[in-house]
């Protein structure tokens, strides 16, 4: 679920509470944390409604002055279901603080990069530490064109890399990715092993 900035900005306000989507079927769950520019968006329930039902009122939460601008704003199939997504701030994304800590014991070093070979080692194609690599040779570059130096698709290479920074290892940029200080330090120390990042020929 994408959320605009200007809107993530009035949730963490608290001037908007609601937000409403057409789709064929639920994309969220309670409790979803959803990422954006300005911190963590919370779902905090989620109903189907019926369009025609929604008023001025139910309009005005969600940011909009009128039902006819909330429709305005719907998008998929006439016949679609929509949704009603009750929607709080949680606080600034864990991930900023999580990037800037580089201070790692060896056993922190050490559980870092089993995550990663864990993920190699469950993908057909390893592909955890080769990503490393290249955000950290190739900054600022666009997604479609890092992925497509490793023959992925930008709806594949994405979600991979939102991996990473799930563990704090990279950080978004206006365009494209950087090593965060936490990835560098687990990467740097990685690549002084013997054969790869993982002390494994990946040749």
């Amino acid at each position: 679920m994408l959320i605009r900035r200007a809107v993530a900005e009035a949730i963490a306000a608290g001037t908007v509470r609601v937000q409403y989507r057409r789709w064929s079927t639920r994309r969220v769950k309670v409790g979803t944390w959803i990422h954006t520019p300005v911190g963590v968006i919370v779902v905090d329930a989620i109903t189907e409604v019926d369009p025609a039902s929604l008023t001025d009122d139910d309009a005005r939460p969600a940011g909009e002055t009128s039902v006819a601008q909330l429709r305005k704003g719907f998008r998929g199939a006439d016949g679609d279901p929509v949704w009603r997504i009750e929607v709080s701030f949680g606080g600034e994304d864990p991930r900023i603080a999580l990037r800037e800590d580089d201070d790692l014991t060896d056993d922190d070093l050490a559980a870092l990069r089993a995550k990663v070979d864990a993920m190699d080692a469950r993908a057909d194609s390893p592909w955890a530490w080769a990503t490393l690599e290249l955000i950290r040779d190739h900054p600022a570059v666009l997604a479609a064109d890092l992925g497509a130096r490793l023959g992925l698709g930008r709806d594949v290479f994405k979600p991979r890399v939102r991996r990473l920074k799930a563990l704090g290892l990279t950080e978004s940029l206006r365009v494209g990715y950087r090593l965060s200080p936490r990835g560098e330090r687990v990467l740097d120390g990685a690549v002084g092993q013997a054969d790869s990042p993982t002390g494994h020929d990946r040749s």
